[in-house]
């Protein structure tokens, strides 16, 4: 359906079949990440974390329908302070597809300031190129 501008607007069997899910991540991401790119490549998706000390922020999709599901995550390779966001799509019948691949860098010292808005704007930005891959539009009318 489009409005008068020609804009794409969500279908409601779109909006019936995701649901957003930000309580703990699936330990499924890890499991397929692992499968495709080796043991100890996902410490950001390590599902033996205690929750409260897994990185944040974070957002997960999961289709009812299907069983496919999606994640936003803070990811890094060798420095922990160095990370972007990495955007995960579980397709219903396996694998894992990374969806974005040159996401934005942000610093993660954990002090207060301007890496906090950089992690908060780098994470804005993700989320939003999830939902466009969900419901193949953002929601401006």
């Amino acid at each position: 359906m489009t409005t008068r501008r020609g804009m794409m607007m969500r279908s409601t069997t779109d909006e019936s079949s995701w649901r957003r899910y930000d309580d703990c991540l699936f330990p499924v991401f890890h499991e397929r990440f692992e499968e495709q790119w080796g043991k100890g490549t996902a410490p950001f998706l390590d599902p033996s974390v205690i929750d409260e000390q897994q990185p944040r922020p974070r957002a997960q999709w999961v289709n009812i329908d299907t069983g496919a599901a999606l994640a936003v995550v803070p990811v890094w390779q060798d420095d922990p302070t160095n990370r972007s966001f990495a955007i995960l799509y579980l397709p219903p019948v396996g694998g894992i597809w990374p969806l974005r691949p040159n996401p934005p860098i942000y610093l993660d010292t954990g002090a207060d300031g301007v890496e906090k808005d950089a992690r908060e704007d780098a994470f804005r930005e993700a989320v939003a190129h999830a939902e466009r891959f969900i419901y193949g539009t953002t929601n401006e009318v």
